[in-house]
């Protein structure tokens, strides 16, 4: 692994395994054995009810003809809620991509709708600069308010988000914005455009934090700080800018493009977790738009696009339009890559960004991303190929029924409870699975004591809305 100075050195780790349970295996496993964790067994199940038809029969090329003991062997199965990471074969493991925190630290982030940051001129758009700047100086003020507004959990990290004063002003709609413009995606017009808006922020941000230091005093450790070493004005906080993922807020905010991603399809099906375990059907803002300014829209299209991750086989939308609305998986891995980099470049966290991989991809194509990530200067980098998990938070809609996983899963429902055991019960409701436990094994809300639901691998209260996973 690369050292300090970015050279090979040797790392001592253990022995590392991974132990895959597939197939018919996979059914026995839940079947007969099935996992501690209930979030686990509720993924489990919904995995199970993916395949559209039994799976088929595996042929071992191995027989175990005995098992002898060797004694014993530490293994872990780990859920670390104070900074959510560990040490894994030497590796750091962590959940957050965009935000690397000292112990105690906090995240402290706001994004900016850039597909509002425009101005119509004779019939076109541009970015209108002046609108971005104030915004920019409107966010950082108040996520600096934020900080002392906040109420703390512990008095640790009260103390240290005093004590740097860490935020992070981020963008999204940045996919949204390129259409607006007239700007593919994956083009160096997208990429220069990109340092652009990035370097403008920033700079406006630390602008303003500059400010807020006369006004309010600097952070605290500022003086032990890099900024002070670099011959820095007094800055109000130790960094300013981060690209969130913005998963969440973007719906609120209208259906924005998430972060700096491109669409991931034109009409997709977003998986939430809500105490109905419902899906939501989204079509993107700027394509219907498009749509009925070309004069193209139609039920019928609209229709035959559910379930397309790409539009550029439909030759009845204008092949201008197609150019524009590249999607997730029209997009080159090394172009997501490129386009991460330009943000992370004028970023003072780092950038959260999924490289999309199509499902045929190989671990040498993985490879290759991490080694341009690492070469073009990215602090991190998410990966995900197609289909890799049986629950995405997006999909394209699919209209097939997946009848081989409902019927393993009634068949287990069946010898359980044959056995007296406790057992999680499928149900089918609009589309959406749920997972609803029996009154052997009921779990409850401990807000309204109502018995909870797992739907899309999070168990929710459907009274009170109460949720393991929020």
């Amino acid at each position: 692994m690369p050292g300090p100075d970015r050279q090979p050195k040797p790392y001592a780790s253990k022995p590392y395994h991974d132990l895959v349970i597939s197939g018919p295996s996979m059914f026995k496993f839940a079947e007969s054995i099935g996992f501690v964790s209930e979030r686990k067994n509720s993924a489990l199940l919904t995995a199970i009810h993916s395949y559209v038809r039994e799976p088929y029969t595996e042929h071992w090329v191995a027989t175990v003809t005995s098992i002898d003991a060797e004694g014993y062997e530490t293994v872990y199965d780990i859920n670390e809620p104070r900074t959510h990471s560990f040490v894994a074969n030497g590796i750091v493991v962590h959940n957050c991509g965009e935000q690397p925190l000292y112990p105690y630290d906090s995240c402290n982030l706001g994004s900016i709708n850039l597909a509002k940051m425009v101005k119509r001129t004779d019939h076109h758009y541009e970015v209108d600069w002046d609108l971005l700047r104030d915004t920019v100086k409107l966010g950082t003020r108040f996520l600096d308010n934020v900080i002392d507004m906040n109420n703390y959990p512990i008095p640790q990290i009260e103390q240290i988000s005093k004590a740097i004063r860490r935020i992070g002003l981020g963008v999204m709609g940045w996919a949204d914005l390129l259409i607006k413009l007239g700007i593919k995606y994956d083009s160096n017009d997208a990429l220069m455009l990109a340092e652009k808006v990035m370097s403008f922020i920033t700079e406006n941000a630390r602008k303003t934090s500059e400010e807020l230091a006369v006004e309010r005093g600097p952070f605290p450790e500022f003086e032990d700080s890099i900024w002070y070493k670099l011959g820095y004005k007094p800055l109000r906080n130790s960094t300013v800018t981060t690209i969130a993922p913005t998963g969440t807020i973007s719906i609120i905010s209208g259906g924005a493009s998430q972060g700096i991603e491109p669409i991931f399809s034109v009409v997709y099906m977003r998986n939430v977790k809500d105490s109905l375990g419902s899906n939501l059907i989204e079509v993107d803002n700027e394509f219907e738009t498009y749509a009925l300014e070309y004069n193209f829209y139609s039920d019928e299209l609209m229709n035959t696009l559910a379930g397309k991750t790409s539009i550029q086989d439909v030759e009845s939308i204008p092949e201008e339009v197609r150019k524009l609305f590249v999607t997730a998986y029209d997009i080159a891995p090394e172009w997501h890559v490129k386009m991460q980099a330009a943000f992370q470049k004028y970023t003072d966290n780092a950038v959260s960004k999924t490289i999309n991989f199509p499902n045929y991809a190989t671990p040498q194509d993985i490879e290759t991303a991490y080694n341009m990530a690492y070469q073009l200067g990215c602090k991190g980098i998410t990966v995900y190929r197609d289909s890799s998990k049986s629950v995405q938070v997006l999909q394209a809609v699919d209209q097939k029924a997946t009848l081989g996983g409902a019927k393993k899963i009634a068949q287990m429902k069946e010898n359980k409870e044959k056995k007296g055991q406790a057992v999680s019960i499928a149900t089918i409701r609009e589309g959406a699975t749920t997972y609803v436990l029996s009154p052997h094994d009921e779990k409850k809300c401990p807000s309204c004591a109502t018995a909870m639901v797992a739907a899309e691998g999070c168990f929710t209260c459907p009274k009170c809305g109460y949720s393991e996973c929020s």
